[in-house]
């Protein structure tokens, strides 16, 4: 018998329910107790708490069989769902990041920009992102004397008052020019001035991801996971 786990309190602890419930309710759905972004835009689904009805409505939305990932430390799911993958990462919020306002030769990525990010991303492995991930917005990119995309970032989860930097990645023969760290600071900047503040997943296996942004002042807020799940049959 599963016993039922209480919502979380923090908008952080379950930030991907607030994002589909709320900021980015347009780019997913919500069935009940439970929301998943579309497809080809996130593979991130959450429920609003650990109640059995809550579990049941996200089989339902994600369908007999199928995978999900889910953001949910405190939230554990059903034992009769399959765990595929589990990703353990820190979360971190940007309380003492400068910023400078240094955006010099950042353009604004658009979706004619979609094929050469996903080229970039398939090289980079930065994380997911999916054909439609553009349409978070907040994407700046940095390309060479050649015009060729070298470096990327943006706005992913959004809500109660945090948005996340997510997609940071610099092509292989660009990094150490601290490309990343340029576009990571524009991005807080753009986030605090629309009264937000910025925070990111970091993977504990990327160790020097990790140790890069706890220099940018970073803090860490707490560990989580990213769980690939597979709906009971």
């Amino acid at each position: 018998m599963m016993v039922a786990v209480p919502a979380p309190t923090h908008p952080l602890d379950n930030i991907v329910w607030h994002a589909l419930t709320g900021p980015r309710a347009a780019r997913g759905e919500v069935r009940g107790r439970a929301a998943r972004f579309h497809r080809d835009v996130s593979p991130f689904a959450a429920v609003a708490d650990g109640e059995p009805e809550s579990w049941a409505d996200l089989a339902a939305l994600v369908g007999v069989g199928r995978t999900t990932c889910v953001f949910a430390p405190d939230l554990p799911p059903p034992a009769d769902w399959e765990r595929i993958v589990e990703v353990p990462c820190g979360q971190l919020v940007a309380e003492n990041v400068r910023t400078d306002g240094e955006s010099r030769g950042l353009v604004a990525l658009t979706e004619d920009d979609v094929p050469e990010m996903l080229e970039l991303v398939a090289a980079t492995q930065p994380g997911p992102f999916e054909q439609r991930t553009i349409a978070f917005g907040g994407y700046v990119g940095l390309r060479d004397e050649g015009g060729r995309l070298i470096a990327m970032a943006g706005e992913r989860l959004r809500g109660g008052g945090f948005t996340e930097v997510s997609a940071v990645c610099t092509s292989a023969d660009h990094r150490g020019r601290g490309l990343g760290t340029r576009m990571v600071r524009a991005l807080v900047e753009s986030i605090r001035a629309r009264g937000e503040e910025a925070f990111l997943h970091v993977a504990d296996t990327n160790v020097n991801a990790y140790r890069l942004y706890l220099d940018m002042g970073f803090t860490e807020r707490c560990k989580s996971s990213a769980h690939v799940l597979r709906v009971p049959s």
